[in-house]
């Protein structure tokens, strides 16, 4: 009686990985040009100082007259407009009471909802058209100036008679001649650009933290 014998598979010789010596990276190319941009940009930003300062002074009125700040963007400017809508509604840097601020990207049933059921050109300037009124403030956050939907919103936006500020770059696009404020930065970067306009809603928040506390309108 013959007995069979499992069947033992051949091991394949697999060839053998080649140890890779370890490969040298250019001495941060990218970081060093990245941050000589920067700092030739922010050089420049002392020229938007009289723009900023007016944006300031017609938000805080806004603020006096009871009114609320609105913020709108896309991508990296949709995250600025909540973080500098929770730099008003938080807080800056001393404790006050709350600014009545909000970002106008983070509803996403509303977002949604506009732009399924209308067209995504509409997705803030509804909310403008719901919630704003004449005292209020809209802040449209643009690196080209040309957003569609911030273009909306910001007609919408002068035709109820809100007060209108742009944090723009390159030449300011279709969005300046909308706003009564627009802050242009001046450069084609739009990684540059989002740098720019974080430091000055931050030039913003106390500015409008100092006239607001200059007129005991703090708390």
């Amino acid at each position: 009686m013959s007995v069979v014998q499992p069947l033992r598979r051949r091991r394949l010789a697999l060839p053998e990985r080649p140890v890779l010596a370890p490969t040298l990276l250019p001495v941060d190319d990218l970081f060093q040009r990245g941050l000589q941009e920067h700092l030739a940009l922010f050089d420049t930003l002392d020229g938007l100082r009289e723009d900023v300062e007016h944006a300031a002074r017609a938000l805080t009125d806004c603020l006096r007259r009871g009114g609320k700040l609105l913020f709108c963007g896309n991508g990296g400017s949709a995250a600025d407009s909540q973080h500098l809508a929770a730099e008003f509604t938080g807080r800056f840097q001393a404790d006050r009471r709350p600014l009545a601020a909000m970002a106008l990207t983070t509803d996403s049933s509303v977002l949604t909802c506009i732009g399924n059921d209308y067209d995504f050109t509409e997705v803030f300037a509804r909310q403008v058209a719901g919630l704003g009124r004449a005292r209020d403030g809209l802040i449209g956050i643009s690196t080209s100036g040309m957003s569609a939907n911030v273009v909306r919103a910001m007609e919408t936006a002068r035709g109820l008679g809100l007060t209108t500020v742009g944090l723009l770059g390159r030449d300011g696009g279709r969005l300046a001649p909308l706003c009564d404020v627009p802050i242009v930065v001046p450069s084609q970067a739009t990684a540059r650009i989002q740098e720019a306009h974080i430091f000055i809603g931050h030039a913003l928040c106390a500015l409008i933290e100092q006239r607001l506390r200059a007129a005991g309108a703090l708390g």
